[in-house]
C-alpha cells in the first residue's frame, strides 16, 4: 500500500494536477478573504470557507477524473490485480494520496486567521473548526469522486459525471424544497430515490435477485410508514436531503457549531464510497 501511495502522490505532484488543485484554492481563498475580511471588516474567516465550498465542483472533478479511469483505459489496472495486495489497500493507497493534494493548500489557509489576528478580534477555535470541517468536505466528495472514476475507463466521462454529481449535491438541499410538502410528496419522492439506489446495485453487484429484493423490501417498509402515518411524511422529504447533504454539514460548522454528527457523517460517506469502490473494483476483477 505504501508503494501506491508513494506512487500516486508523486503524480500528482509530478504533473500539474496537485498544482492546479492548490492554485485554484489559493486563488479563491485570497480573493474572499480580501473581499470579506479585509475589505468588508469581517473577522470571521470561516465565512471565507463557507463561500469556497463551491470550488469543490471543479476541483473534485480534476484531481479524482484519473485516479483509476485512467489505468481501466490503460489496461494497467490489470497489474494491480496482479499485485499481492487486497483490492481494498490499493484503493486505500490511492485514496490516501489524494488527502495530501487536498491539505495541502489548507495548511497555507490555516496562515490567514493567525494574519487577520493582528487586525482584531479572531476566534480561533471556530476559524480552524470550520477548517477541518472544511478539510473532511473534501475528503467526502473525494471519495465519491473516486467511486465515480472506478464506473468508467473515460477521464473526461469520469470528470463530467463528478461534476454532475457535486453540483447535485451542492444544490440537493434546494431542489428538494421543490417537492410538495404534503406527505404523498415526500413518500413518492423517497420511492424513487429507493427504486434509484436499487439500480445501481444492479449496476454494480449485476445481481437481480439481490437488488430486487432489497429495492423491494425498502419500497415495502416505505409503503407500510405511509400507511400507518401518512401525517408524519409532510416535509420528510427535504428535512432527510438536507440531512443528506454534505454541503448543509459542513453549513453547520460555518455557523459555529462543532458538529460531532457531522464529523461521524463525513467519515461514514468516506468508508462508505470506498467501499463501493472496492466492490467496482472487485466486480471488474471476475468479470
Amino acid at each position: 500500500m505504501k508503494a501506491i501511495f508513494r506512487r500516486e502522490l508523486n503524480s500528482y505532484f509530478k504533473g500539474l494536477t496537485g498544482y492546479i488543485f492548490a492554485a485554484f484554492s489559493l486563488l479563491f481563498a485570497g480573493i474572499y478573504t480580501m473581499a470579506i475580511n479585509l475589505k468588508g471588516g469581517y473577522a470571521n474567516f470561516e465565512y471565507v470557507l463557507s463561500n469556497m465550498a463551491f470550488v469543490f465542483l471543479i476541483i473534485i472533478p480534476i484531481l479524482t477524473m484519473r485516479v483509476l479511469a485512467e489505468e481501466k483505459r490503460q489496461k494497467t489496472d490489470q497489474l494491480l490485480y496482479a499485485l499481492p495486495l487486497g483490492m481494498g489497500r490499493v484503493v486505500l493507497g490511492k485514496y490516501f494520496a489524494m488527502l495530501p493534494v487536498i491539505a495541502a493548500p489548507l495548511c497555507v489557509m490555516a496562515l490567514y486567521p493567525l494574519l487577520l489576528g493582528t487586525f482584531g478580534d479572531v476566534s480561533y477555535l471556530l476559524c480552524y473548526g470550520t477548517l477541518l470541517a472544511f478539510f473532511l468536505l473534501g475528503a467526502a466528495l473525494a471519495a465519491i469522486g473516486m467511486f465515480i472514476s472506478s464506473l468508467t475507463e473515460s477521464q473526461v466521462a469520469s470528470a463530467g459525471l463528478c461534476f454532475a454529481a457535486m453540483l447535485l449535491l451542492y444544490f440537493m438541499s434546494d431542489l428538494s424544497g421543490y417537492v410538495s410538502q404534503e406527505g404523498a410528496g415526500s413518500y413518492i419522492a423517497l420511492a424513487l430515490m429507493i427504486l434509484a439506489v436499487g439500480v445501481v446495485l444492479w449496476l454494480l453487484t449485476k445481481n437481480s435477485v439481490f437488488s430486487a429484493g432489497l429495492t423491494l423490501l425498502g419500497e415495502g417498509g416505505l409503503l407500510l410508514g405511509y400507511k400507518l402515518s401518512s401525517d408524519a411524511f409532510a416535509g420528510l422529504f427535504p428535512q432527510f436531503m438536507k440531512a443528506l447533504s454534505p454541503f448543509e454539514r459542513f453549513s453547520g460548522f460555518v455557523d459555529g457549531t462543532f458538529d460531532l454528527t457531522g464529523v461521524v457523517y463525513f467519515l461514514s460517506v468516506i468508508g462508505v464510497f470506498l467501499f463501493l469502490t472496492v466492490q467496482s473494483m472487485e466486480k471488474r476483477r471476475w468479470s
